[in-house]
């Protein structure tokens, strides 16, 4: 006998779309209801008026406060300033170099970033191994007859870009060796690596940088000068590396045993077994945790305003002492934080969704 087809059903509208949505995330039980409901009140109360104060009736072109006359935000703070905020005190003829760094770290960036193009391997190598001597030269002007330009004169967000990606690039591998030097069957390795990594968790960012810029030209041949933003990036790294480095630890321990034992049956030496299985592994483990060590790199760059140098924060705090834009504490510190939520947040997402991948 011929069998009938019995037509597929549609689920019920509340269960499709935006509103199948809501009842599974939003309103699942009476708690979870009442706990969206006091949200989204929340946030009726506090995002209209903000829109107004920082939108409607803000201010967004002037040369001072007295400029601003509406009752809303004095965005021209930001406008007037965005030169300084985002290339310090750099001078206005060689600007271009930073922006040839800001548009090579972009390409770099997005060349991993997107997956559908191709050639990681490549883009992987030319942003740790070439990007940084290149625009290290390009921005103190080593390369091709450009003129100098001291660090001194290096300011806001290229300072900022340039320490967290000098501190990251840095402090990876470092993190790794010291993780597998706290790991070692060599008693003097391992004694080493773990006093150096409790010593620098032990001690505040701030004591290092003060410690980088005082007490590193003490160790060194007097005729051997280190730039002042060479030592905070120093300080940084070997602040950074001991963090990395129990990140990566807690990733090792993760491996089965027999990982490394399959490898040795397969006559691998400890180097090969390391790079080619163990390491990969214990990586894609703790990515969640690298990218937080590197999110906190990032927001402790502003720590090196105590050595003299302005980075982003610093360089908008410098601003609002200028007494022609007095009362703009609170357009420049959004500002800063808008910036620094932006890097961070995309650090973020591009860390979960390599978890994906």
């Amino acid at each position: 006998m011929e069998q009938k087809m019995i037509p597929a059903r549609e689920p019920p509208v509340n269960s499709r779309g935006i509103l199948g949505w809501a009842r599974e995330n939003l309103f699942a039980s009476p708690s979870q209801s009442l706990v969206t409901l006091a949200l989204l009140y929340g946030l009726y109360l506090f995002i209209p008026p903000f829109w107004q104060w920082a939108v409607m009736d803000a201010s967004w072109t002037g040369s001072s406060r007295s400029d601003c006359t509406t009752e809303g935000a004095c965005w021209a703070f930001v406008t007037a300033r965005l030169d300084q905020f985002i290339y310090g005190f750099y001078p206005d003829s060689e600007i271009w170099r930073v922006n040839l760094f800001f548009a090579q770290l972009a390409v770099v960036l997005g060349w991993l970033m997107i997956p559908r193009i191709p050639g990681k391997k490549m883009a992987l190598v030319i942003g740790l191994l070439v990007l940084p001597v290149t625009s290290w030269l390009i921005l103190t002007g080593s390369l091709l007859g450009l003129p100098p330009v001291e660090t001194h004169q290096w300011g806001g967000l290229m300072v900022t870009l340039v320490l967290a990606l000098y501190g990251m690039l840095a402090s990876l591998p470092v993190g790794v060796l010291l993780a597998l030097g706290r790991r070692s069957s060599m008693p003097v390795v391992r004694t080493f690596c773990t006093a150096y990594i409790e010593l620098w968790r032990g001690v505040p960012l701030i004591t290092v940088l003060f410690m980088a810029s005082v007490m590193l030209p003490l160790f060194v041949p007097e005729e051997i000068v280190f730039d002042k933003l060479v030592r905070a990036m120093i300080g940084i790294v070997m602040f950074q590396s001991a963090y990395m480095a129990e990140v990566v630890r807690g990733g090792l321990q993760a491996i089965p045993r027999g990982q490394v034992e399959a490898c040795q049956s397969l006559g691998m030496g400890y180097w090969q077994s390391m790079l080619l299985v163990v390491l990969p592994q214990a990586i894609r483990l703790v990515i969640p945790g690298i990218v937080n060590t590197f999110i906190a790199l990032f927001k402790d760059t502003s720590l090196v305003l105590v050595i003299g140098l302005f980075d982003l924060l610093s360089i908008v705090q410098a601003g609002l002492n200028d007494p022609q834009w007095l009362g703009s504490a609170v357009e420049g510190y959004l500002f800063a934080g808008f910036v620094f939520w932006l890097f961070c947040f995309g650090m973020s997402q591009y860390s979960q969704r390599l978890e994906k991948h």
